[in-house]
């Protein structure tokens, strides 16, 4: 409890907030007016990473003890962190090759320059051949450091390598097209009664993409629950996962994302224009043609994608040139758990479906609002992942500890109660 009062207290004093209030003068007061240092923090959550993990969970399980938990409905979203790293110490492929191309430029450009210094000595020379030997001997440097690291991104499979986090990625932290940044994506499950957390995960991973069965399995886990209803946005729009969830009795509330696939001439033609019918397993198109399954094809991702297709009919039919412009005629790809989306999509276009995606911010964003926005805690101090687990358990574990404290102040609890469990 110490460690954690200490913790708390420096990320409001981060932010500058006011002096503490009068639950924390009665904290203090229960700890003989201690108070751990940044240093003493620092190595405590160093030296117990696992173990900080361990007691949120035990937190967790407690709170599901004394029925703080709702138990029907969660929400699970993802949230950026900024990692202790600068994003000029992550490497990609691209990048590394574009920066190596700068400095070969710039290598030439001075290499011609004292070409015409030697070619004409009576001309006053921009730059002495001493700077620019010297200029030479940087960019060489560079050069020979953008081919190290070019060589270590081949090396690991031409996936970026981090400098300084080995562990931290390039992620966008608003998801709305702003500037890349070294982060973590920290995938959050909470439940609707109280909004109180119930689990989480420090991922390297940029997308919240088939990470919903983890997390609602876990949820359930900890809530004791064979059954439940989770919300999610439409980053969560994974078929595998979602069939998964649904199979493990996780009903999904999760909005249709648009199709990527190749656009069509005339927008009347498009993928959603074609009527699945799967009694005979075939897809009729806008204009009546019936277009039958053929040899699966294989997807980026991998998967087999079922192919349909009609070849005769397509060169036959009079609006060819605004449904495809392929020569084989128009393909329709189906995806492998399209039932299991099918399904989610019906449910979430319902009154009641849209009510539940309108509450889906007011339950998960709710931590995320507290932690990042009032307390400040947008970057991490820690790196790689065990580390930085432990630095969002104890924030986390934070927040649902005041949460736990309004709660049983309201209901008459005396906050001493709570403090000694």
């Amino acid at each position: 409890m110490l460690y954690l009062y200490g913790y708390l207290n420096r990320i409001r004093s981060s932010r500058r907030l006011e002096a503490a209030s009068k639950r924390n003068i009665e904290v203090m007061w229960l700890l003989g007016k201690l108070m751990p240092d940044d240093k003493t923090i620092s190595n405590f959550r160093k030296d117990n990473a696992a173990a900080l993990k361990k007691v949120f969970r035990a937190f967790s399980l407690w709170c599901n003890q004394q029925g703080l938990y709702g138990k029907e409905r969660v929400a699970v979203d993802g949230s950026k962190i900024r990692a202790n790293s600068s994003k000029r110490n992550i490497h990609t492929k691209k990048g590394t090759e574009k920066d190596l191309a700068a400095v070969e430029k710039k290598i030439t450009e001075y290499m011609n320059e004292l070409k015409a210094n030697d070619e004409a000595e009576q001309r006053e020379p921009t730059l002495s051949p001493e700077a620019i030997q010297e200029a030479l001997k940087r960019l060489n440097k560079k050069k020979g450091d953008l081919n190290r690291w070019l060589k270590l991104i081949e090396e690991n499979g031409g996936i970026e390598i981090s400098e300084v986090d080995s562990d931290a990625h390039f992620m966008r932290q608003g998801g709305d097209g702003r500037k890349l940044d070294a982060c973590y994506n920290v995938q959050t499950v909470v439940d609707d009664k109280h909004k109180l957390i119930v689990d989480f995960e420090v991922s390297t991973c940029p997308d919240d993409s088939g990470s919903l069965l983890k997390m609602t399995e876990s949820a359930k886990e900890i809530m004791g629950v064979a059954e439940i209803i989770a919300v999610a946005d439409k980053g969560y729009y994974n078929g595998e996962d979602i069939d998964a969830c649904e199979k493990n009795k996780t009903t999904c509330y999760v909005p249709e994302t648009e199709s990527k696939g190749r656009p069509t001439p005339n927008p009347d033609y498009s993928h959603d224009k074609f009527k699945y019918d799967g009694e005979n397993n075939w897809y009729v198109c806008p204009e009546g043609n019936i277009l039958y399954a053929r040899k699966p094809r294989k997807q980026k991702n991998g998967t087999l994608a079922p192919a349909y297709t009609n070849v005769t009919e397509c060169h036959k039919c009079p609006q060819y040139n605004q449904c495809t412009s392929d020569k084989g005629g128009r393909q329709i790809l189906r995806n492998p758990y399209q039932e299991a989306l099918d399904a989610v999509n019906l449910r979430t276009e319902t009154d009641t479906g849209r009510q539940i995606m309108r509450e889906r911010k007011t339950i998960v964003e709710h931590p995320f609002g507290t932690t990042k926005y009032v307390w400040g805690f947008r970057q991490y101090l820690c790196r790689g992942v065990e580390k930085t687990t432990s630095e969002q358990s104890l924030t986390y574990l934070a927040y649902n500890l005041r949460r736990v404290t309004n709660i049983f102040k309201e209901s008459g609890r005396d906050l001493k109660e709570i403090i000694a469990i």
